[in-house]
């Protein structure tokens, strides 16, 4: 389920089914001209993955706002930030949440995140409509989708 108005109404009528959510993480820097491209393709590969996830593995998953935040932020503020988005979560109850991200820096975190950290290395550049780009992405979701699975049992 995705955070539409549709869905939601879908979503309150049969919550109990419904036990995660996936909060994509994209960070970006309007300062940096030399990052602007290559942050701004991985948000876009970030939406398309979050995407077809909650395709995927709808029934089970809310597929959460994007969580946007500087790349030179804080990082302590802003783990303090997405722990107040899970506390929120929490209370429908959700017993997952997912954070989706291309960003490393979250790794040196995960520990003080109250969720599973689904990071994954990504590419800088590409073309989103390219046959190889469509069957990297369609390879990760799989992926990432039976890793979610997992959790599940």
């Amino acid at each position: 389920m995705k955070w539409k108005k549709s869905d939601m109404e879908q979503y309150m009528e049969a919550k109990e089914y419904i036990d995660s959510v996936l909060i994509p993480l994209v960070p970006f820097q309007l300062s940096n001209d030399n990052t602007l491209g290559s942050s701004t393709f991985q948000g876009e590969v970030i939406h398309i993955l979050a995407n077809e996830i909650e395709k995927e593995l709808t029934g089970r998953v809310l597929l959460a706002p994007t969580l946007h935040y500087l790349k030179n932020s804080n990082k302590d503020k802003e783990i303090d930030r997405l722990n107040q988005w899970v506390h929120d979560a929490k209370e429908q109850p959700f017993e997952h949440i997912f954070f989706l991200t291309f960003d490393a820096t979250w790794k040196k975190s995960e520990k003080e995140m109250d969720g599973t950290l689904l990071w994954l290395p990504g590419s800088k550049s590409g073309n989103l409509q390219s046959a190889e780009m469509r069957s990297v992405i369609k390879d990760q979701v799989e992926q990432l989708g039976e890793l979610i699975r997992s959790y599940w049992v």
